[in-house]
């Protein structure tokens, strides 16, 4: 029998090299490299390769080595979780002009209605069986309300539009739209793990009292990076992993995820450390592209299109309706409510339905808290691949033939004088 350290030197360099070809192809096709990355972690599991050659499967991923292989995929979710946090300036949020609050609210609330009213006629049919009704609704609540902001901001980057006022503006609903839906995400890990209603509200209150902890905590860390940067960036990299993987033990502990805790750890670092920049690079450079893709192998293997029961499929086509509508409609409508025209609105719905990786993660764990069952992640799955692989072509539909709308914006600027539409006051 071989051994793990084996059977893990042939299930990463497998997994690793199929999802940067799957990168790849992607960019071809003019989507973000994410997409080919998740198909290729589907593609890999039964859907395809355990259902045409289960041997090669079995050769390849063996289930003696999958237990490694989710524990490094995990690993580096963490990290890229970290980074997603760091990547939030939520000082610049607070400064942000109405707009780009209203279209964060109208992006949540409309999916988030839409999303619960689904999930209580889903309840019957699709709910694993022990699960509670409320942890259930919320959650596919909040996982319809979801919008990817690395992803959105890797699209919006390849096509030069990041600087621009539609992109600086898109992507400041966006990074609202996460902080957000991860405060709602924490409340429905701490109803669905806690069990009574007095030990979910303890745990809720101990995430919050650590979220502040982390927030008071700034200026100490801020300090401590800074003189470990006068000895080396090494040390700031090891201080930086630390400090995600010890605050993900305390939201475990807690009893909410530990994703959530990398995520606020990435959120509470200190900016305008230069070290801490670089560091960031540098995990974003050797762990996110080598690691990444075995979670989503672990994901894959969790993703049957083909054991589907074809009576679900119609829920499918439901809740693929329900969150494009959703996210479109809560957009586009408050951004037109704020005042902007009908291409603008139009162009901020398209953008907000991107769900890219955050998804997914989200997905994961309600999977691995049982909140949904296989079917339904598979479908949900599903749903979070179409809607960002539709982003981009929409993206360049819209602004086909629309100049203004790569107008840079003021380098001054926290959020982007908005187009307005004719006989609309500020």
């Amino acid at each position: 029998m071989s051994s793990p350290l084996s059977l893990v030197l042939v299930a990463v360099p497998t997994v690793v090299l199929a999802c940067q070809a799957g990168g790849w192809a992607a960019r071809r096709l003019g989507q973000p490299p994410i997409i080919g990355e998740i198909a290729v972690g589907i593609l890999l599991g039964p859907s395809l390769l355990g259902w045409l050659a289960p041997g090669v499967q079995h050769l390849l991923l063996p289930p003696s080595v999958l237990p490694y292989t989710s524990v490094l995929g995990n690993l580096a979710l963490l990290v890229f979780l970290f980074l997603i946090g760091l990547e939030l300036d939520l000082p610049s949020l607070r400064a942000s002009r109405r707009a780009v609050a209203s279209v964060a609210a109208g992006s949540i609330l409309l999916p988030l209605a839409l999303g619960t009213a689904l999930a209580l006629a889903m309840y019957p049919a699709l709910a694993p069986p022990g699960v509670q009704r409320l942890p259930f609704v919320l959650f596919i609540g909040t996982a319809l309300s979801i919008t990817a902001f690395p992803v959105l901001a890797r699209i919006l980057t390849d096509r030069g539009l990041a600087t621009t006022r539609l992109g600086t503006f898109a992507l400041a609903c966006a990074a609202a739209d996460d902080a957000v839906a991860w405060c709602l995400l924490i409340a429905v890990t701490s109803l669905a793990t806690a069990g009574p209603p007095l030990a979910a509200l303890t745990a809720l209150a101990l995430a919050s009292a650590f979220t502040a902890a982390l927030a008071a905590a700034r200026p100490i860390v801020k300090r401590l990076l800074e003189r470990a940067a006068r000895t080396s960036d090494d040390l700031v990299t090891v201080l930086l992993v630390a400090g995600l993987l010890l605050a993900a033990w305390a939201t475990d502990r807690i009893g909410v995820h530990p994703a959530i805790g990398a995520f606020l750890a990435g959120a509470a670092v200190p900016r305008g450390v230069p070290a801490v920049e670089r560091s960031a690079a540098r995990l974003q450079a050797v762990l996110v592209p080598l690691l990444l893709p075995l979670f989503f192998v672990d994901i894959g293997l969790h993703t049957d299109l083909a054991a589907l029961p074809a009576g679900q499929w119609g829920w499918a086509a439901l809740i693929l309706a329900v969150a494009v509508t959703g996210k479109w409609a809560g957009a586009a409508g408050a951004a037109r409510l704020a005042g902007c025209d009908w291409r603008w609105s139009a162009l901020v719905g398209a953008l907000m339905n991107c769900r890219g990786i955050t998804e997914i993660v989200v997905l994961g764990i309600g999977l691995e808290l049982g909140v949904i069952s296989t079917n339904l992640f598979t479908i949900m799955v599903l749903m979070a691949v179409v809607t960002t692989a539709a982003t981009a072509p929409l993206l360049d539909r819209l602004t086909r033939g629309a100049s203004d709308l790569t107008t840079p914006a003021a380098a001054d600027d926290q959020v982007p004088v908005l187009p307005q539409r004719p006989g609309a006051t500020r």
